[in-house]
C-alpha cells in the first residue's frame, strides 16, 4: 500500500486563509518528471476563439505595444494588444501595419513624390534610400527609388527625384513573403533591400541588414496567423460612447480581438460595452477586466466576455494599491479568478507582477492561460521610443510609464481609471526608465525555455496538465518567509553578474 505524505498545501487551502499573496510569497513543491523539456507544449488560448502557440501577450501601454511589438509578438506565436492612447485613426493604422507584415522587422522608409527634391533625408545614416511613389506616401504605387549612393554622386542636388530615380520592377516582393523568401531574393539578386507590395501598392521595405539581424535570433515558427493568413493582433478600447466609433475603425482595419482597458472592470460602463460589442460584432472576441475577485469575474462572464484580464495594482509602475487602498496580491487574484472562470471555459490573462520566468510559471500553473507583460518587454528593441544613455547606470534605457501616470493621462488614458470627467486628476502610476533588453525575438524564446523547465519540474507537460494537477491537489505549495525568499535568490556573494541566457 502506497504511503501518502501530507507535504505542503493544496492551492484551495493555501489561498483561503485570508492572505493576499504575490508570486514571490509562494513556491511550488516539485513533482515527478517523466518527459523531456522539449515535450512541454505551452500552446493556449487568449480568449474563446483566439489560439496562441505561446502564452505571451504584450500589454496595451504606449511605451510597450505599437506595430513593431505587435508584429514581433505574432511572429513568436503570441499576440500584442495595441494601446489606445492615440487617435482612433492612428490606432487603426497600427493594426493595418501589423496585418500587412509577415516578417518582424524594424522599418521606417522615406517616401517622396516624383516632383520632390531631397533636402536633408540623406543626412541621416539610417536612410539608405528614398522610395518614390505616386502620392509621395505609403499605400500608393511605387515608381522607383533613389539610393543614397546615387544622390551623393549628383552635382545638382536640386534635381527632381523623378529624373534620377531607378525604375526596377524586380525590387518588389509580395506582402506574404516570409523571412526565408525575402532572404533568398536578396541573396539571389545581390540587393540591399526589397520593397514589400500588396495589390500594386507599397506596404513596406525590408533591408538586408534587418533580415540578417532577425536571422541571428532563434528560428521563428509560423506565428499567430488568422484564417485570413495574416498575423493576429488585438487592440484596447475604453468604455465611453466615443469608443464605439474607435471600435468601428479597428474592426475595419482587421483587429482580431478587443480588450476593454480599465483598472477596475466591474462597472456598469464595462458591462454595457461588452453587450454592445457582442451584439454589434458577434464574431469578435472581447476581453474584459481588470478584475481580481470571483464576484467581479462572474459579473463580466454573465455579460458575455470571451476572456478576463486579472490584476489590480501589481504592475511595477502602478500605484493603485498605494493610492486607492484597493487591489489584491497577484498570485491570489490569478488563482481565485481562474477558479471561477474555468467553470465557464473563459481563459484568464495574468496581467502584471511579472519580473522573472518563475513568475510566469506561477501565473500559468495557478490557472492563467496567458501572461500579459509591460515592464518585462519595455526597453526592448521593438518597444516604442528612443534609447537614451543613463550615465549613472552606464547603460541604454527607454522610457516606461504607467497608463495611470499624469504624463500618460494627459494623452487620454485617464478614462482607463474613470477619471476623464473628473476635475482633479489623481495619478495611479509613475514614469520611469528601463534598461535595454535587446530584441524580444531573443528574450521571449529563451524565457519560454526557462518556463518549460519549470513545467517539467512540476511534472506538467502542458497548461491543461498543470491546471489539472493543481485542481486535483497533486501539486502542492507553501508560503515563503522573508528569509526563504532571500535564500531562494543569489546571496552570500560580494559581487556577481547575473545573466539569464
Amino acid at each position: 500500500m502506497a504511503t501518502e505524505f501530507d507535504d505542503g498545501f493544496p492551492a484551495e487551502k493555501l489561498f483561503n486563509q485570508g492572505y493576499s499573496y504575490t508570486y514571490d510569497d509562494v513556491i511550488f513543491l516539485p513533482h515527478y518528471i517523466d518527459f523531456p523539456t522539449d515535450a512541454v507544449n505551452l500552446s493556449t488560448k487568449l480568449s474563446r476563439n483566439v489560439p496562441l502557440s505561446i502564452p505571451w501577450v504584450s500589454s496595451p501601454m504606449d511605451t510597450v505595444t505599437e506595430s513593431y511589438m505587435a508584429s514581433a509578438m505574432a511572429a513568436l506565436g503570441g499576440i500584442g494588444i495595441v494601446h489606445s492612447n492615440v487617435t482612433p485613426s492612428e490606432q487603426a493604422d497600427m493594426i493595418r501595419s501589423v496585418k500587412s507584415r509577415r516578417v518582424p522587422i524594424l522599418s521606417s522608409p522615406v517616401f517622396k513624390a516624383p516632383d520632390s527634391r531631397i533636402a536633408d533625408e540623406f543626412d541621416s545614416h539610417d536612410v539608405p534610400f528614398v522610395l518614390v511613389t505616386q502620392s509621395g506616401t505609403q499605400k500608393t504605387k511605387l515608381l522607383g527609388y533613389v539610393a543614397k549612393s546615387d544622390w551623393l554622386g549628383l552635382k545638382d542636388k536640386e534635381i527632381k527625384l523623378g529624373e534620377v530615380m531607378r525604375t526596377d520592377a524586380n525590387v518588389c516582393v509580395p506582402w506574404d513573403y516570409d523571412l526565408g523568401q525575402i532572404d533568398g531574393k536578396l541573396k539571389e539578386e545581390g540587393r540591399d533591400f526589397v520593397v514589400v507590395e500588396e495589390g500594386g501598392e507599397v506596404v513596406d521595405a525590408v533591408t538586408k541588414e534587418e533580415v540578417d539581424r532577425v536571422k541571428g535570433y532563434p528560428k521563428l515558427g509560423k506565428g499567430t496567423v488568422g484564417s485570413d493568413g495574416r498575423w493576429m493582433v488585438g487592440a484596447a478600447i475604453g468604455t465611453r460612447e466615443s469608443d464605439k466609433e474607435r471600435l468601428e475603425q479597428l474592426v475595419k482595419a482587421g483587429v482580431d480581438v478587443i480588450v476593454l482597458d480599465s483598472s477596475q472592470g466591474n462597472s456598469v460602463y464595462q458591462v454595457e460595452m461588452i453587450k454592445y460589442v457582442k451584439q454589434t460584432y458577434p464574431e469578435l472576441d472581447v476581453i474584459g477586466g481588470n478584475v481580481v475577485t470571483m464576484s467581479q469575474a462572474q459579473n463580466l462572464i454573465k455579460a458575455g466576455v470571451d476572456g478576463l484580464r486579472v490584476g489590480m495594482g501589481s504592475g511595477s509602475i502602478c500605484t493603485t494599491q498605494e493610492v486607492c487602498a484597493v487591489g489584491r496580491g497577484q498570485a491570489t487574484a490569478v488563482y481565485k479568478v481562474s477558479s471561477i472562470a474555468a467553470q465557464s471555459g473563459i481563459p484568464v490573462i495574468a496581467d502584471g507582477g511579472i519580473s522573472f520566468s518563475g513568475h510566469i510559471v506561477k501565473a500559468l500553473v495557478l490557472g492563467a492561460s496567458t501572461v500579459m507583460m509591460g515592464s518585462f518587454l519595455a526597453g526592448s528593441t521593438e518597444a516604442p521610443g528612443a534609447y537614451e544613455y543613463d550615465e549613472k547606470k552606464k547603460c541604454r534605457v527607454k522610457k516606461y510609464r504607467g497608463m495611470g501616470s499624469l504624463e500618460a493621462m494627459t494623452k487620454g488614458s485617464d478614462q482607463r481609471y474613470l477619471g476623464d470627467t473628473a476635475k482633479l486628476k489623481i495619478a495611479q502610476g509613475v514614469v520611469g526608465a528601463v534598461a535595454d533588453k535587446g530584441s524580444v525575438l531573443k528574450l521571449v524564446p529563451y524565457t519560454m525555455q526557462a518556463v518549460k523547465q519549470g513545467f517539467q519540474d512540476l511534472g506538467a507537460s502542458s497548461l491543461q496538465s498543470a491546471h489539472d494537477l493543481l485542481r486535483s491537489k497533486t501539486l502542492r505549495l507553501e508560503v515563503r518567509t522573508a528569509a526563504a525568499q532571500v535564500e531562494g535568490g543569489v546571496h552570500g556573494l560580494t559581487s556577481h553578474e547575473k545573466k539569464a541566457f
